[in-house]
């Protein structure tokens, strides 16, 4: 174990060398944190961010996710018989002109600031926040307008997809503008998931011309900050990987063996981009400790000399993942610090 030290997280994503291994995971599910430090103290926006930086901290990592900040887009979140999930069609609430004339769009909870300010006073010493936005531009407008109505419209109403597409881009921006004016904020992540395992949702043209330019000014705005931004995206990218790198984001995150696993990824782009995670959540959750551990040495073996990489799992920490495993992961990390 280590203390956390921000810089070395922004050394490696800025392509430089570390003095040791750096961890990153975009999200720790509440049971996991109540598994490293308990509950928070009670149920305040404060406490919960303070809860979760100290289990970011007690897993290992220099920063301390947080989302959860008060904004959110309005759609019809409506399970179907207690599901977890929802189809992208359900959640629509704007269908037409007339339906969009009347839809409540977010603004930034006043608060943010006050928040991370109070939160930021207890980090530890040497961590930053890296704060999560609402899912981005492509998820939020598929969402509004629910997924086959945005496709439909793409032809025969493309002024009212860009027009909702405008919208919520400016409102994505108009919350990291806000949080990143915090001196305890490191970075930011655009997290908007793109693809399926073959394709992206939306043609690369379309992707060009209706939702990565939204995401090159989060870049320039986190960049305007000296301040990190990494993409998470699930799904195939390859079509646009090299448009992702043009945008200027300092790492790319959320990798599946299925599409093509993260070692061929590093291989390819390393010296371009830093890859972040990848350690195949399917590969952590059906694989041994034993195998994990190898693997996530591996790794940090063949990236070590021209590094750009961080370690981490192909996606996220749901309840799910099996907790040896996981931290079978780590444990590379930590036994190879000594030596790096």
């Amino acid at each position: 174990m280590w203390k956390p030290d921000y810089q070395q997280f922004r050394t490696v994503l800025r392509g430089g060398k570390a003095s040791r291994p750096v961890l990153f995971d975009f999200i720790m599910c509440d049971q996991m944190q109540e598994e490293f430090v308990g509950p928070p103290a009670d149920d305040s926006v404060v406490a919960r961010i303070h809860r979760g930086t100290l289990a970011w901290q007690a897993a290992g990592y220099d920063y301390s996710m947080v989302g959860g900040l008060g904004f959110r887009f309005p759609v019809n979140d409506a399970h179907h018989d207690g599901a977890q999930t929802s189809a992208i069609n359900e959640t629509q609430v704007v269908a037409d002109w007339e339906e969009l004339e009347g839809f409540q769009w977010p603004a930034p909870h006043p608060d943010t600031l006050t928040w991370l300010e109070e939160a930021g006073k207890m980090l530890p010493e040497g961590m930053k926040f890296i704060v999560i936005g609402p899912n981005g531009v492509l998820e939020n407008a598929t969402q509004i307008l629910g997924f086959d109505t945005f496709c439909i419209k793409l032809y025969e109403d493309p002024e009212l997809v860009q027009t909702v597409v405008d919208r919520v881009g400016q409102c994505l921006h108009d919350f990291y503008a806000v949080v990143l004016r915090s001196p305890y904020v490191g970075g930011i992540t655009s997290n908007d998931d793109w693809g399926y395992k073959t394709q992206t949702f939306l043609s690369p043209r379309h992707m060009r011309q209706v939702i990565f330019p939204w995401h090159k000014k989060y870049v320039d705005l986190a960049h305007s900050h000296d301040k990190d931004i990494i993409l998470h995206s699930c799904g195939y990218a390859g079509d646009v990987f090299d448009d992702i790198i043009g945008m200027g984001f300092d790492g790319k995150h959320s990798y599946e063996d299925i599409i093509c696993p993260v070692e061929e990824m590093w291989k390819k782009y390393h010296d371009r981009i830093c890859i972040v995670g990848g350690m195949d959540m399917d590969f952590v959750c059906r694989k041994t400790p034993e195998e994990v551990y190898q693997r996530a040495r591996n790794m940090l073996l063949l990236t070590k000399d021209e590094g750009h990489y961080l370690l981490g799992t192909g996606n996220s920490l749901p309840n799910y993942v099996p907790r040896p495993q996981y931290h079978a992961m780590r444990q590379a990390a930590f036994d190879l610090a000594d030596t790096w």
